[in-house]
């Protein structure tokens, strides 16, 4: 009763910090109204088995998590609290998880560390308020790996066996194969640093690999039965193409250095990522069932870790399914200094204070950019960028007190910790999470502002209304699901040089950036009706 009652603390305090106002700030280009609209389109069509796009075929991912949007959509309308709601709902899910699992591999204390440290840790707790695929697809992809640990130690093995297949399987139909990916390469890493399967046995492997290929099958196979084998097969190929063109180049211009992901998780994955430095040579006294799945938590780290600092499209949530390793690495530590007789390390407390003091200035500095944009415009060569710092956002300097009380707030969190850790902490993990709910909702909005929504408020404008919208020289989906389109009866409207010079037999909108619209100005057909905030708005004359 006592273990059910913190339990439903949890869950409770969860849903308090996850699900509110989901829906106060526009879905972001790309990956956000990506999602959102393949589950729009999937409500129209009525074709719940295929995902599409602009009410094409769309091959990049699997349906799973949009299942979940159009659920979601189905309960609460077509709009951005229907779109991340899911998410919101696995963030409550992976703390009640996380208690589970760390009770489990260690005990309640322990258990409790994680919890709190998942919530206080920027990344982590900022992606359960979006809506993406990937926390869903993280989520999976730890379940699977737990369940391999307790095939290990535990006596009923096939039923482990199967489950690790199951939420592999239903990570692939989350997000792709990257999953299967994943679980080889880390298994492999196991069998080197242990000389073997140390422990488990072919036949188990086998079951894991039937219940990985189930949920994916069962899909595919009913695809097959409704669309045929011809669209089967070429989805599968575009699928895989689009996959090997992911890893061997850049998407999108989304590249970077090979230290990128190094970067993010050591910033964005504050302060969890720094309890990382904690660690030692020096044996520790767990038992053999805690050093095993701490030793599947180091492995699963390092191979996400260099697998998508290999891959040449760098994008900040590709590294995320490193969030469950690192904050249990991090909890681990914070257990062993509140409960034991060590002391936090100079380069632990030095880190804290130095990372923690620069995402307090940055946040200070947001609305000192705000107000004096005027001076920093000259100093920018890029053209966008210059527009977008046009918008109307409104900042006050009462606004930086936010950074300033960020930064007090881990000066003193620190500086208790070296007198009572359990306490210093706490107050490092409150001012945490109080922090990043203020950035949520109170930056958040203002950022909205600079990057899209001169243009997101031009395709609401034209929502429901019978005409051809198009978006030239840059790629989007706002378009699409802010204008409400409809499945287009004119197959020409797929064709942007039709729409541009052909007999169009609707009007016709385009949307392009100011660093490519000196062209479109030239053409005699298109009439400039606006130009605000780096995007230029023409109308087929």
């Amino acid at each position: 009763m006592h273990h059910f009652i913190r339990y439903s603390i949890i869950v409770v305090l969860a849903a308090v910090l996850f699900l509110p106002f989901l829906g106060h700030v526009h879905l972001f280009d790309w990956d956000e109204i990506n999602f959102a609209e393949c589950a729009r389109e999937m409500i129209l069509s009525k074709d719940y088995l295929r995902a599409q796009i602009d009410f094409k075929p769309f091959w990049e991912k699997p349906p799973l998590f949009i299942w979940m949007q159009v659920l979601s959509m189905k309960a609460f309308g077509i709009n951005e609290y229907a779109a991340r709601f899911p998410n919101a709902l696995m963030g409550v899910v992976t703390l009640g998880t996380l208690y589970s699992v760390g009770k489990k591999i260690i005990n309640e204390k322990m258990a409790i560390w994680w919890v709190i440290l998942y919530a206080a840790t920027w990344l982590p707790h900022f992606y359960f308020k979006s809506g993406i695929i990937d926390p869903t697809f993280n989520f999976f992809i730890f379940l699977s790996f737990y369940q391999v640990h307790l095939l290990r130690f535990s006596d009923r093995k096939a039923m482990h066996a199967l489950l690790a297949g199951l939420f592999m399987g239903l990570a692939v139909l989350t997000k792709g194969p990257v999953a299967i990916l994943v679980a080889i390469l880390a298994f492999g890493v196991f069998m080197i640093l242990n000389r073997g399967l140390w422990g488990y046995k072919l036949s188990q492997l086998g079951l894991v690999v039937l219940g990985a290929m189930a949920p994916v099958l069962i899909w595919f196979g009913v695809v097959i039965l409704y669309h045929g084998w011809d669209f089967g097969s070429w989805f599968l190929n575009e699928f895989i193409t689009y996959q090997i063109r992911l890893f061997r180049t850049e998407d999108a211009d989304h590249g970077g250095p090979f230290l990128y992901h190094f970067i993010i998780l050591l910033l964005g994955c504050f302060p969890a990522s720094i309890f990382l430095f904690q660690f030692s040579r020096k044996r520790v006294t767990d038992n053999e069932p805690a050093r095993h799945f701490t030793r599947w938590m180091w492995i699963m780290f390092w191979v996400v870790l260099i697998l998508f600092s290999i891959v040449k499209t760098k994008i900040v949530h590709y590294s995320s399914l490193c969030y469950f390793p690192l904050t249990y690495l991090g909890a681990l530590q914070l257990y062993r200094l509140s409960n034991e007789p060590m002391r936090m390390k100079k380069v632990v407390q030095v880190l804290l204070l130095t990372i923690g003091s620069l995402l307090a200035v940055a946040i200070a500095a947001l609305p000192l950019v705000g107000l004096n944009k005027e001076k920093l415009i000259p100093l920018i060569d890029d053209p966008f960028a210059v527009g977008n710092l046009q918008a109307n956002v409104s900042w006050s300097y009462a606004e930086c007190l936010w950074g300033v009380l960020y930064l007090i707030g881990i000066w003193v969190a620190v500086l208790m910790m070296r007198k009572d850790f359990r306490r210093g902490m706490l107050a490092l993990c409150i001012t945490q999470i109080v922090i990043i709910q203020i950035t949520v909702l109170h930056f958040t909005p203002k950022i909205e502002a600079y990057s899209q929504r001169a243009a997101i408020d031009f395709f609401k404008s034209l929502e429901g209304k019978d005409v051809y919208v198009q978006v030239l020289g840059y790629k989007s989906y706002a378009q699409l699901f802010y204008t409400k389109k409809t499945k287009p009866t004119n197959e020409n409207s797929y064709n942007e040089q039709w729409l541009l010079t052909g007999p169009v037999d609707k009007p016709t909108y385009f949307v392009c950036k100011v660093i490519a619209a000196d062209q479109y100005r030239k053409m005699p057909q298109l009439q400039l009706i606006d130009e605000k905030n780096g995007f230029v708005f023409f109308k087929r004359k």
